[in-house]
């Protein structure tokens, strides 16, 4: 059901963002996410590491349900993994880790056409080593400038 996150995201989205006290800094991020995930995961698929199902775009094109997932991840980078924030070789080694481990969880899930390779985890795990504290350092320029 590729359409489902593109409904759900938006809907958790404006329920994270009413209820912050930096409103646009958190809009301002999450759009970066999404802009960010958006161009990481058209070049991994132009670069067939992995094949998403696709929906509404086509191939390289990331699909807007993979966007949304980078979306609703950033709407944790300013609450539930607030200890991060400074915390960047930290973020890095977490994101090598948790990054792959996503997409082969969403592979063996059905998300794609096929389980990446050991040559495939790797290369994503250095492109979310990478990702991640750059999210993290956009987080911290929303939120210094966008202050409550």
């Amino acid at each position: 059901m590729p359409w489902l996150g593109v409904i759900v995201v938006p809907i958790v989205l404006v329920i994270h963002v009413v209820p912050s006290p930096n409103r646009k800094g958190e809009v301002l991020l999450v759009l970066s996410a999404g802009a960010m995930g958006f161009i990481i995961d058209t070049l991994l698929v132009s670069a067939d590491i992995f094949t998403p199902i696709l929906y509404l775009l086509p191939s390289p094109f990331s699909p807007p349900w993979m966007v949304m997932l980078w979306v609703n991840f950033a709407t944790t980078i300013n609450v539930s993994l607030q200890k991060l924030h400074g915390h960047y070789l930290l973020a890095a080694v977490l994101g090598s880790i948790g990054g792959p481990a996503a997409y082969y969880g969403g592979a063996k899930l059905g998300a794609t056409t096929a389980l990446p390779g050991t040559s495939d985890l790797i290369l994503l795990s250095v492109v979310w080593a990478v990702a991640v504290p750059v999210l993290f350092w956009i987080a911290a320029r929303m939120n210094e400038k966008y202050k409550a």
